[in-house]
């Protein structure tokens, strides 16, 4: 599970690298889109890293989790105070016991129920990353919806406003849209950042599920090996 631990990390590593890199050559053009509308392009953004940390720290929290995995596989346990510490912390504890009372296998019930408490706290966190995954969506489509919204009407106020009569004509076309440019501005630029945050911490966060599932197989390979089924006649 190292490798694999290893691997996806160097991959949400490279990933993380890549969109940083593309920022950082179209710098200008990300920052002009930016201020298009600050207060939803900024929040998008924010929840943008924040949800990559999170990732981040994910990945990071498997590490002691697998460590204490591969002692325990490997009899290195270091008694009933040797516990990973969060994860995997309640069926330490039951194997540790049954390991001091002498009880080396367990029932295939018992596995299932092991195996559904790990899976359940795995889906727990993944559950973080998708609600913001979808968060970062949401106020992408409300910040369209609202910039859609203003460019209707900026357009209602110009025509309302709008007299043949005078010699401004094209002066009066040109101050009264820009108005409703800048609410298209607002729509497009926070659909694309919408978007991309949820591509960004999406991506991440099925990486972060690729390394849970890998520790989560050689947890189930590990406690199989020491699993009885027994056979109940009447």
């Amino acid at each position: 599970m190292a490798g694999a631990f290893h691997k996806h990390l160097n991959s949400m590593a490279l990933f993380t690298a890549l969109v940083a890199f593309g920022i950082f050559r179209i710098r200008a053009d990300f920052l002009r889109f930016a201020i298009t509308n600050i207060y939803m392009n900024g929040a998008i953004i924010g929840i943008t890293i924040f949800g990559a940390a999170v990732c981040f720290l994910q990945i990071f929290s498997i590490l002691p989790e697998y460590q204490w995995l591969r002692r325990y596989f490997t009899n290195k346990t270091r008694g009933m105070n040797d516990l990973p510490p969060a994860i995997l912390r309640p069926i330490a504890i039951v194997l540790n016991r049954s390991r001091a009372d002498g009880v080396g296998v367990m029932s295939a019930q018992t596995l299932n129920n092991f195996l559904n408490i790990i899976m359940n706290r795995f889906e727990d966190q993944r559950d973080a990353v998708r609600y913001l995954t979808n968060i970062l969506i949401l106020i992408g489509l409300l910040g369209t919806f609202w910039g859609l919204l203003n460019t209707t009407g900026g357009f209602a106020e110009m025509l309302n406003n709008l007299s043949f009569e005078g010699d401004d004509v094209m002066e009066t076309v040109r101050s009264g849209l820009a108005g409703p440019m800048k609410s298209i501005g607002t729509a497009f630029s926070t659909s694309f950042f919408g978007l991309s945050g949820s591509l960004i911490v999406g991506f991440l966060g099925l990486l972060t599920g690729f390394a849970q599932n890998a520790m989560f197989r050689e947890l189930e390979e590990g406690l199989a090996a020491r699993t009885v089924i027994k056979d109940y006649k009447d």
